[in-house]
């Protein structure tokens, strides 16, 4: 006799050996009880879950005679009548199953539908089961609606596919839908423990696990990697030889990657990844492996005390828990999400051992940092620029100022540089303010400034008292404003553009001593010599004064004509927008008309 694999010779063959699918079991037991039957079902779900199986139970209960030949309909077919025996073998003639991935065009269902015009030969009902439904032609669907809607009493339809968003709602609501769901891990396990104890074979619990795992939600799936586990261990069913077949990652090399990670050893994270490149072991199972267990470790640390593995007898449980408690929260979600999307990445390197050691690296590269290394000192607290230095302490220039040009107008010119004056007034700035936040520009009045008196003109526009002496650097509001208001006059008469303009847009105005500027930028891209330059000279040449000299350098910025414009264009928009919602036309059309305002639609106007 030949073999049968277990997938067949395990087929439930009525409702009660059903396993994972007790929603579709009630359901259809309580319909066959109290005989409230529907002419049309249709079962959904992914491959291996028992959608054809079902069907065939199904079909069963409807034409069982019972074991006198004298039964009826029931939701607990006997399994010994003809009627039963001939629907499990495949040889019963009232029951068609079509493939529709095979038959889908509409001369196949037309020749399924011509026979639904004669009753039953041998059956009390005529069951057509179409599988795989959603691959037959809208031609085809078309030519069985009307069947379908109204078919004869003695004719049951029913349906399964994989995909029912590819079935048309035409169809749909003719059927009554069952979903069977994946099943879980633990289920697929218990069931695998009953098949080997009914087939004699001996098997360690962590193989079974990795068998129900490797399976994803199928039973069919399940039961054929063990016919095929048990063929390669030789009758016999062990851990090693199970993960061998399956090409898994030993899940010690996982929890050795973890507990690198987790203590920023990158040795250990390079040395093991030569590892599983040496034993062939598979890129994309580590990663699916790491984001297993890093969603254990994440549910472990949200819901303390909840089980973190297949089962409380799992091995694997205790150090998943220890790497939760060593393994900061916010760290275990970065790296779960880093492995799925490094997971979508293996294909597009030449190398997938090189992208799984870039992916390893990456999640070190990401690891947050120390709390004490990542805090940023505010403004107020950095030490302040010596008098006389052209840039704070600990701060190294990027570049020395340039020679002065020779060939511009003579010092002390009294050509001034229009100020350009804002549209919408808005407070004056504090005179202590916190550095990142946003700062609104203040209004100001037409003025001219010239390079003699700029520091006390705009210590008098900001209402802050001069300095008394040219050694004592002003407020960094008064700053601000000037610096703000000449770089905006020399983008508007675009004096200066590209990179030389993004300078002067991105940049604070640190200090200004004598005649040398210090600018202070927070990209050293941007402090390119040439830039620098043609900055320096725009200056000159629009202030009249030969000695100007600029110096920039790195470090945070808090107050850059950039973040000014910003946020006086956001006023803008903000007043825009009440002026919109306040007018009594627009509130008339909004509350008796239903009118609405399209968000997004409102723009502010430029002065």
């Amino acid at each position: 006799m030949s073999y049968l694999v277990l997938a067949r010779k395990y087929r439930p063959k009525n409702f009660s050996e059903m396993v994972g699918q007790s929603h579709v079991v009630q359901a259809l037991g309580n319909a066959l009880g109290t005989g409230r039957l529907h002419h049309a079902y249709l079962f959904t779900g992914t491959r291996g879950v028992g959608k054809t199986t079902v069907s065939r139970i199904l079909a069963k209960s409807l034409n069982c005679t019972g074991i006198d030949g004298q039964g009826g309909i029931t939701a607990e077919p006997c399994n010994v009548c003809d009627a039963c025996r001939d629907i499990d073998s495949g040889r019963f003639v009232d029951y068609t199953e079509l493939d529709a991935a095979s038959n889908r065009g509409v001369d196949e269902i037309a020749q399924l539908l011509e026979q639904a015009v004669y009753k039953p030969v041998v059956g009390r009902f005529k069951v057509f089961m179409i599988d795989e439904v959603h691959m037959l032609t809208n031609t085809a669907f078309n030519a069985m609606l009307k069947t379908l809607e109204e078919p004869p009493d003695y004719l049951k339809f029913v349906l399964a596919t994989t995909d029912p968003q590819k079935v048309p709602a035409t169809v749909l609501s003719r059927c009554l839908q069952f979903n069977l769901r994946p099943m879980a891990p633990e289920t697929v396990r218990e069931h695998l423990v009953q098949v080997l104890a009914l087939e004699n074979v001996e098997a360690e619990p962590q193989a079974l696990r990795l068998l129900s795992r490797a399976a994803r939600g199928s039973m069919r799936d399940a039961l054929s990697l063990t016919d095929q586990a048990i063929a390669f261990g030789s009758g016999r069913l062990d851990e090693a030889s199970v993960r061998v077949m399956l090409g898994s990652v030993d899940r010690s090399y996982v929890f050795r990657l973890l507990d690198a990670l987790a203590r920023g050893d990158g040795r250990t994270i390079v040395e093991t990844s030569e590892v599983l490149r040496l034993n062939g072991l598979s890129a994309a199972s580590t990663l699916e492996e790491m984001a297993t267990v890093l969603q254990r470790m994440a549910v472990l640390q949200a819901v303390p005390g909840m089980g973190a593995g297949d089962d409380d007898n799992d091995p694997e449980i205790a150090e998943t828990a220890r790497l939760a408690q060593f393994m900061p929260a916010d760290e275990t979600q970065l790296l779960y999400s880093l492995c799925l999307h490094g997971r979508g990445e293996l294909g597009l390197a030449p190398d997938e051992y090189a992208a799984l050691t870039m992916v390893l690296l990456r999640l070190l590269a990401f690891k947050p940092a120390d709390a004490g290394a990542a805090i940023v000192p505010p403004a107020s607290a950095r030490p302040a620029t010596a008098p006389g230095s052209a840039a704070e302490p600990g701060k190294k220039p990027l570049s020395e100022p340039a020679a002065q040009p020779q060939a511009l107008s003579p010092q002390g010119s009294a050509a001034a540089l229009p100020v350009v004056a804002q549209a919408t007034p808005a407070p004056v700035l504090q005179e202590n303010y916190q550095p990142n936040k946003p700062i609104v520009q203040a209004g100001y009045a037409q003025t001219a400034i010239n390079s003699e008196a700029t520091v006390e003109a705009l210590a008098a526009q900001a209402a802050v008292p001069a300095a008394p002496s040219p050694d004592i650097s002003l407020q960094e509001a008064s700053l601000g404003d000037g610096w703000s208001q000449i770089v905006n006059q020399l983008v508007a008469a675009e004096t200066i553009a590209a990179l030389t303009r993004e300078l002067a847009l991105q940049s604070e105005l640190c200090s200004r001593v004598g005649a040398v500027w210090v600018l202070r930028v927070e990209r050293e891209s941007l402090s390119q010599p040439a830039a620098r330059e043609k900055l320096q000279a725009a200056l000159q040449a629009a202030l009249n004064d030969t000695a100007l000299t600029l110096s920039v350098e790195t470090g945070v910025v808090s107050d850059t004509p950039a973040r000014r414009n910003s946020a006086a264009l956001a006023e803008r928009q903000r007043d825009a927008e009440a002026l919109i919602h306040n007018d009594p036309f627009v509130q008339d059309m909004m509350r008796n008309w239903g009118a609405k305002i399209v968000p997004g639609s409102i723009k502010s106007v430029s002065p």
